[in-house]
């Protein structure tokens, strides 16, 4: 009796589930308990340092390499049983991407749309289009040798959507570009993801780029799944103990002022300093508070008869899960640098 195949996901499934995924090398354990869904049209970003197991992961999402233990779904089959079919849905673009250098930019594309056995005229028109789109219109006959690190990036891009998939996966696709360079590339994913609702696993260390595009976030340290969300929730996710940072600059200060901001319901810790922006004399207060202030902080101020040349809300912010996470530090201090 044949095997049925797996029903297709509809519209509210997620198209990539992975579930506690798990892979060992000779005894190191490169991915650990794995979970993570990603929805149609969703651009999402997989953060992490060198070597945190990012790219084991893609592979193992492509069917490249067997997890030891766990689940994979990409668009509802399974990479390790049905590996051509996936491949057919997925465009992959690793990280050094490889052309043959001596054929031009359209000739590698047809070569592809061969190995996808696309029609021959299809292919010659898809492939102009796609140059197109990417930028890349005026150097279809230039040979890939001499191109630049952002140019084989775009025409990267063109070749993995040649087939049109459903999923593209980039792994670290802004490496080695000028910073016009990266914007342009992080713009053109953008755009390709909202116009062709196509959904976008981008793989990188640089969190503002990823940033800059990715609708949700997931930080992959040591490889392991540590958060992940759009910046807002990992900020709830990631800061220990809930607290929000109040901070102020205010002229025409007095003792009694101090003393009505420490004193108000829920500051945790208060502390002020001498010489801000707003000039000789001003005070820049900082308030640590259990929930948020900003307001009552501001009013208490205005109502002293002193002025208020600023206020804002501290947001627990990229910077920051960068040095934890990233560079090795501890747990994030938020009055540090502050007396």
């Amino acid at each position: 009796m044949p095997q049925s195949q797996p029903a297709l996901p509809d519209e509210t499934s997620p198209v990539i589930e992975l579930s506690r995924l798990t892979k060992r090398y000779d005894g190191q354990t490169a991915v650990s308990g794995l979970n993570l869904s990603i929805a149609k049209g969703e651009i999402f970003g997989l953060l992490g340092p060198n070597g945190a197991g990012k790219t084991t992961t893609i592979l193992m999402m492509l069917g490249l390499t067997e997890p030891t233990s766990g689940r994979v779904r990409v668009c509802g089959l399974d990479p390790t049983r049905q590996p051509l079919q996936v491949k057919r849905r997925v465009g992959y673009m690793p990280d050094d991407i490889g052309f043959y250098e001596d054929r031009t930019a359209l000739d590698n594309l047809l070569f592809t749309a061969r190995l996808n056995r696309i029609a021959p005229a299809a292919a010659r028109a898809q492939a102009a289009e796609l140059l197109e789109r990417v930028g890349l219109s005026d150097a279809l006959s230039k040979k890939v040798g001499a191109f630049s690190r952002g140019m084989r990036q775009r025409l990267g891009i063109a070749d993995v959507l040649i087939k049109r998939p459903e999923i593209i996966i980039l792994d670290e696709p802004t490496l080695g570009i000028d910073p016009e360079g990266v914007r342009d590339l992080l713009r053109l994913i953008q755009d390709l993801s909202r116009k062709e609702g196509l959904t976008v696993l981008l793989s990188s260390h640089h969190l503002h780029q990823v940033q800059q595009i990715c609708d949700r976030v997931g930080l992959f340290v040591r490889g392991e799944l540590i958060a992940s969300g759009d910046v807002a929730s990992l900020a709830l996710q990631l800061d220990d103990d809930r607290a929000v940072t109040v901070e102020l600059e205010v002229s025409g200060w007095n003792a009694a002022l101090g003393e009505q901001l420490a004193a108000l319901e829920g500051v945790l810790v208060y502390s002020s300093t001498m010489g801000t922006s707003a000039g000789d004399g001003a005070i820049r207060v900082t308030l640590r508070c259990d929930r948020d202030l900003t307001t009552t902080a501001a009013r208490t101020v205005i109502e002293s008869g002193a002025n208020l040349h600023a206020v804002q809300r501290k947001q627990y912010g990229l910077d920051d899960i960068y040095h934890r996470y990233f560079e090795g530090g501890g747990p994030v201090d938020r009055n540090a640098g502050k007396s």
